[in-house]
């Protein structure tokens, strides 16, 4: 596993690879040091979230390899598919991979997503419209469906 840390709009983000892409990306809570990329996975993955961050990317296209259960996979694509700006409920999520009962296990893969920002976990919401748990912390899920709802703004 390979690592690098870029400064995204509230604090370094580690972006790390293994053979087959992109393993994970975490923000980092505490002070930490930046460290360049050092491989052409890792250049792009730094150059689509800088993209994505100052309102000029809407998809992301990068290999990604996060390591999960099937299911946890499952759930991981469909939240690939919620297009940018839009959110989806947990039992939306359950539904598309066809497991309607499974909303609480659905949260749970949501929890575990390695791949915070690309694979968009933070557009999941609760059924009532209100935000719920995110790893990364709720004002900084606040702060991404507020920046996905103003494509082409900067704000820090």
């Amino acid at each position: 596993m390979i690592e690098c840390m870029i400064q995204g709009p509230f604090g370094a983000i580690s972006i790390r690879t293994n053979q087959q892409g992109i393993s994970a990306i975490h923000f980092i809570k505490e002070e930490a040091a930046l460290i360049a990329p050092t491989s052409a996975l890792h250049n792009e993955a730094a150059r689509q979230l800088t993209r994505y961050f100052d309102g000029s990317l809407q998809r992301f296209s990068l290999p990604l390899a996060p390591a999960g259960t099937a299911f946890q996979q499952a759930v991981w694509q469909a939240l690939q598919q919620i297009p940018f700006g839009e959110t989806r409920s947990y039992q939306q999520i359950a539904n598309a991979i066809g497991n309607p009962k499974a909303v609480r296990a659905v949260g749970m893969a949501n929890s575990r997503n390695p791949v915070a920002i690309v694979i968009p976990c933070h557009r999941v919401i609760g059924a009532n419209g209100h935000l719920t748990g995110y790893a990364g912390g709720l004002e900084k899920k606040a702060w991404l469906l507020q920046h996905e709802q103003q494509p082409g703004q900067t704000r820090c």
